[in-house]
């Protein structure tokens, strides 16, 4: 199954559900990708970016090498706008904020990152509180930078970990998926200039 937001001749936007990996992995398991189904249903699909497996959302195709190079380079150059929302534990957080905290490899425990002042690439998380539940805030983020794990990483820096986070959260996981989802997408168009937004609702 694919849910399709928009196709034109330069780019599809998709969303991928949690638990599917973006493009394909080791083994039979890594044959069902997103970007297998989105090349079923669009031959000339390439892949601009990725998201986790656990996380669902807004994703970005390019159709054809010009416009993967047009579209790369907007990532680049931070052009391309994202917005997720997650729910992290823990009421105490500040209305809205940012976290500017290096990311690097954590090798010994590899594929996870950690914060580190020395070998880290510079990281910045920009967020803000949708609501609050009793031992939970729903958040809306922006992340400046593009680290992987970045999000997850920077939430559980400050004491906030996303809820469901089988990878870095407390054992067992408190939700039954990563409770994180890529809701917003906003960009040029790189064949017509015109401003383009793609918005997906949290499922969670």
């Amino acid at each position: 199954m694919l849910e399709v937001l928009h196709a034109d001749e330069a780019l599809v936007v998709v969303t991928k559900p949690a638990g599917l990996l973006s493009v394909p992995g080791r083994g039979e398991a890594g044959r069902d990708n997103l970007a297998s189904r989105v090349q079923q249903r669009f031959a000339d699909a390439l892949i601009v970016h990725r998201l986790d497996m656990a996380t669902s959302g807004l994703m970005l195709f390019a159709r054809g090498a010009q416009w993967q190079r047009a579209l790369s380079m907007a990532f680049a150059a931070r052009q391309v706008h994202k917005r997720y929302v997650a729910v992290v534990a823990g009421v105490g957080v500040e209305d809205e904020g940012r976290i500017d905290a290096p990311l690097a490899a954590d090798w010994p425990r590899r594929p996870r990152q950690c914060v580190d002042a020395e070998r880290g690439k510079p990281s910045l998380t920009r967020w803000r509180v949708l609501s609050r539940d009793t031992s939970t805030t729903r958040l809306e983020l922006e992340p400046i930078t593009g680290r992987s794990h970045q999000l997850r990483v920077h939430l559980l820096s400050i004491g906030h970990p996303i809820m469901g986070d089988s990878l870095y959260g407390p054992e067992p996981p408190q939700a039954e998926r990563l409770l994180l989802h890529a809701s917003a997408l906003a960009f040029s168009h790189p064949l017509t200039g015109a401003a383009c937004r793609f918005e997906s609702p949290a499922p969670f």
